[in-house]
């Protein structure tokens, strides 16, 4: 991969997710800030974009783990990469809200006096999660199925594909927004929770919440990552590939 200033930081892990755990400890958002450039996002973060590409190829170049799948996404065909995201991360956004929900309730009732912190990151959690939820109804209701009949016509030959929100970018443009503004309540909750480490006089329910908040968002931000970066930007595409 020829990785310059100018490449754009959602497509390089779009194509070797390996690029992904070099933006993080860069501090680069690579899922709902994806379309920036290397160069964009290195200004942003006052990092010097050649060392950053320096890793980035280090990281690239060295031989892929067989059995990650992840650099294999692109290929999918795009009702199965709906499928995978809605089986996968959809199913574990509902598993998780209600656990996290109860342990967040319970180091508030306990620690809540001592550390304030915690009550703002369990209101944003909430939001978190009352958000994500109506977010992949959506999704499930509107869009993928959209994605799953394009599918089908190209299948069979039709071209019977119109949708009833107009051109598929509408409810693109607000599925971005919405992962945005997720984004960001996180990025609040992981300035809030200290990086997810839980202060010395902190149980193990707190040290247990905090790891379950960090999983939440490695998960989150790879579940915005194959929609921003590969199946929203294949949709679009595939359907101006109808007209």
């Amino acid at each position: 991969m020829n990785i310059t200033k100018h490449s754009i930081v959602g497509s390089i892990v779009a194509e070797d997710y390996r690029a992904a755990g070099v933006f993080e400890q860069s501090g680069i958002d690579f899922c709902c800030n994806g379309n920036q450039t290397i160069e964009a996002a290195c200004s942003g973060q006052n990092i010097a974009a050649d060392k950053l590409i320096s890793s980035l190829n280090t990281t690239l170049t060295a031989p892929a783990r067989k059995d990650d799948a992840r650099n294999s996404y692109t290929s999918w065909p795009l009702d199965l990469l709906a499928d995978h995201i809605e089986k996968k991360h959809h199913r574990y956004v509902t598993e998780q809200l209600p656990v996290i929900h109860a342990f967040l309730e319970k180091i508030v009732r306990v620690h809540g006096q001592r550390h304030p912190e915690l009550t703002e990151i369990q209101d944003l959690f909430h939001a978190v999660g009352e958000e994500l939820t109506a977010h992949m109804t959506k999704e499930e209701r509107m869009l993928f199925p959209y994605i799953r009949k394009m599918v089908q016509a190209r299948l069979t030959g039709s071209r019977n594909v119109a949708a009833p929100f107009g051109s598929i970018q509408n409810p693109i443009r607000m599925m971005m927004q919405e992962h945005d503004t997720e984004g960001k309540r996180f990025q609040r909750i992981k300035e809030l929770s200290n990086q997810y480490v839980a202060p010395d006089d902190g149980c193990s329910t707190y040290r247990t919440a905090y790891a379950m908040l960090q999983e939440f968002e490695e998960d989150l931000h790879l579940h915005i990552h194959l929609e921003n970066n590969i199946l929203f930007p294949r949709a679009i595409e595939f359907e101006q590939s109808f007209s």
